[in-house]
């Protein structure tokens, strides 16, 4: 599936590269500019970067299971990033007011 259509980026290159740093680190901090960065990218429109950030939540979970972490270890981790997250807020419309119309 493709994610980034600026740079045509699909769901499976961004799980690699997500499996990729956290087999350099486990508990470092993935964040989309990381991800890109790692793909030798940038986020143009960073439109994108919800479901990149859904991904990165969701594979770390994933990998942090397969090494048998507890989740008294996962949860805490990722909740502090779905909190990150929540706190700049997560909007549909790509960070456009309300009134704003598309042409």
């Amino acid at each position: 599936m493709l994610v980034c259509h600026c740079n045509l980026i699909t769901q499976k290159e961004i799980e690699q590269v997500i499996v990729g740093l956290l087999d350099a680190d486990p508990w470092q901090l993935i964040v989309p500019a990381k991800v890109y960065h790692t793909l030798k990218k940038r986020g143009r429109c960073c439109g994108c970067f919800p479901n990149v950030v859904e991904t990165i939540i969701r594979v770390t979970e994933e990998y942090h299971r397969r090494l048998g972490a507890g989740e008294t270890e996962i949860v805490p981790f990722l909740d502090r990033v779905r909190g990150l997250r929540g706190q700049y807020g997560s909007s549909s419309h790509e960070g456009r007011k309300t009134d704003h119309r598309a042409a």
